[in-house]
């Protein structure tokens, strides 16, 4: 008989506190619902754990994302609704404005709401929008729906540019073309033309500029003395009204003519002035402004039939580019169809790893229990088997 080492109650306590640490995992697992609730529960069962709750998330949210490129769509395809019931107005406009019945100003009328049709279609490509971003002026192209989710899931869509321009119903800055007077020229003089100021203005100003020319070009020294053989006197000449005149000085003959010169000058510039004109033609420069034409007009009926036309041509886009949205917007319900259908699944199998098995765990904690109660009472048994030493102490 021993003392020292009483090894029953040591072994009673060992077990006693495997039970207990068993016990305390069994009420974990109970608690939490988890079956893993670190990893020295299951290493390799946590790492797959959390691949499939990585999977799961990323579906989910790409099965929002389809969601929301399906909400983008009927909010387009919503626009382009409108847009075809625009088109089918102004189609029933040009057939109208094609009937020979129609006076100036019945057409007029009808012109006048097919600018504002016109008018209102652009203002719907420019003003469609899904999250701040346009969706009908041509600049929603090769946008990617995340749908999966690993990188380089995706779905593309684009749409095309919806506006009038872009139907072929456009309206365009007339540049106008015309001529333009540049120059008044009278025998080898020019004066430049002031376009914004009056004729008789440029016209006073020309036959001023001509006569101060004829001034300052005619100087005395091209007027040479002459020898009059008969009188023996000395002259100079200078023609006059076409007829030739003898002078008695230089100075003379100058004034003479260069007042002839003037007068003939004024004259003919006064009598005659658009024969001394010069123009040229000009064109309006690019985005100048001016006049706006309409592509959709029915002026006459050569003109409402090519609107009807362009119309037609611009229903049948409209249709064209609604079709694509349709079938997208069905591929992306099917789409989500399949995420859902995914996630939950992956959810199942991520469940039988992850999640605890209530009824197998609650088993198990009844066990320790049970143990954990029997532990403690042999252990309390074992800490009396050495109270028989005490009879041989006295």
């Amino acid at each position: 008989m021993v003392v020292q080492h009483n090894l029953t109650a040591m072994n009673a306590n060992r077990q006693l506190g495997i039970t207990t640490g068993a016990q305390a995992k069994s009420s974990e697992k109970l608690s939490s619902g988890y079956r893993i609730n670190r990893a020295g529960d299951d290493a390799a069962g946590l790492k797959i754990s959390e691949k499939m709750r990585s999977q799961i998330r990323g579906l989910d949210k790409a099965s929002d994302n389809a969601q929301d490129g399906i909400s983008l769509i009927q909010t387009a395809e919503g626009a382009l609704n409108e847009a075809h019931s625009i088109l089918q107005r102004m189609n029933e406009l040009a057939v109208q404005g094609a009937n020979d019945t129609n006076q100036s100003i019945d057409r007029d009328a009808i012109n006048q709401e097919l600018e504002a049709l016109t008018d209102e279609l652009d203002r719907i490509s420019q003003t469609t929008q899904f999250n701040k971003q346009n969706l009908l002026d041509g600049n929603f192209k090769d946008k990617k729906l995340q749908v999966g989710a690993n990188a380089n899931q995706n779905i593309e869509i684009s749409i095309d540019s919806m506006n009038a321009d872009a139907l072929g119903l456009g309206k365009e800055q007339v540049k106008q073309g015309g001529t333009t007077p540049t120059a008044v020229k009278y025998q080898g003089m020019s004066y430049k033309y002031i376009a914004k100021d009056a004729a008789s203005k440029n016209k006073a100003a020309a036959i001023s500029q001509f006569k101060k020319s004829i001034s300052e070009k005619v100087k005395c020294t091209g007027f040479i003395a002459q020898y009059d053989n008969t009188t023996g006197s000395i002259y100079y000449k200078a023609t006059v009204d076409g007829k030739e005149l003898k002078f008695k000085s230089a100075e003379g003959a100058r004034k003479a003519y260069v007042s002839n010169q003037k007068a003939l000058a004024s004259k003919a510039v006064t009598e005659d002035f658009q024969k001394y004109v010069q123009t040229s033609a000009t064109e309006a420069t690019k985005g100048a402004g001016g006049e706006i034409r309409y592509g959709a007009r029915v002026d006459d009926y050569k003109a409402a039939n090519e609107t009807i036309t362009k119309v037609q041509d611009a229903i049948n886009k409209v249709s064209t580019q609604r079709s694509a949205l349709g079938a997208l917007q069905n591929r992306l319900e099917h789409t989500v169809a399949n995420l859902d259908n995914v996630s939950e699944n992956t959810s199942s199998a991520e469940s039988r790893i992850r999640d605890t098995d209530m009824a197998e765990e609650m088993v198990n904690y009844s066990k320790n229990n049970i143990l954990a109660q029997a532990g403690q009472s042999m252990l309390a048994q074992a800490n009396q088997s050495t109270q028989g030493v005490l009879s041989l102490l006295q």
